[in-house]
C-alpha cells in the first residue's frame, strides 16, 4: 500500500510558475514509476509527465513539453512538477499516481497506475 499526498496547487497568473509536490508514504517509493495526471470537470484524466523508477528518463505530454519538469528525490519519498509559463488551460485538478506493479508500465495510461493521491488544484487566470 502506499499513499501519496499533493500539495502546491494554487492561483496564479498566465505565465507564472508553480511547483508541485507528492509525497509518498508507504513501500519503498523508489519501487515505483511515477506520473501526474490532471483533470477538468466533464472531462477525462490525461497525462501530464511521468518519471520512470530511478529518475534517469522523463515523459511528457506534447501540451507541457518544454514548460514542465518532472523530477523525483527518492531519499525524501516525492516526486516533483515545476511548472513555468503556465497557461489558463493548464488549470485543473492535478493528480498524481504511481505504477502498478506485477504488470507493465505504459507511462500515459491510467490504468497504469494503481494508487492515486486526492488532488491539487492548480488554477491559471488570464
Amino acid at each position: 500500500q502506499v499513499q501519496l499526498v499533493e500539495s502546491g496547487g494554487g492561483l496564479v497568473q498566465a505565465g507564472g510558475s508553480l511547483r508541485l509536490s507528492c509525497a509518498a508514504s508507504g513501500r519503498t517509493f523508489s519501487t515505483y514509476a511515477t506520473g501526474w495526471f490532471r483533470q477538468t470537470p466533464g472531462k477525462e484524466r490525461e497525462f501530464v509527465a511521468a518519471i520512470n523508477r530511478s529518475g534517469g528518463r522523463t515523459y511528457y505530454s506534447d501540451s507541457v513539453k518544454g514548460r514542465f519538469t518532472i523530477s523525483r528525490d527518492n531519499a525524501k519519498n516525492t516526486v516533483y512538477l515545476q511548472m513555468n509559463s503556465l497557461k489558463p488551460e493548464d488549470t485543473a485538478v492535478y493528480y498524481c499516481a504511481v505504477e502498478r506493479l506485477g504488470s507493465a508500465w505504459y507511462h500515459a495510461q491510467l490504468t497504469s497506475y494503481e494508487y492515486w493521491g486526492q488532488g491539487t488544484q492548480v488554477t491559471v487566470s488570464s
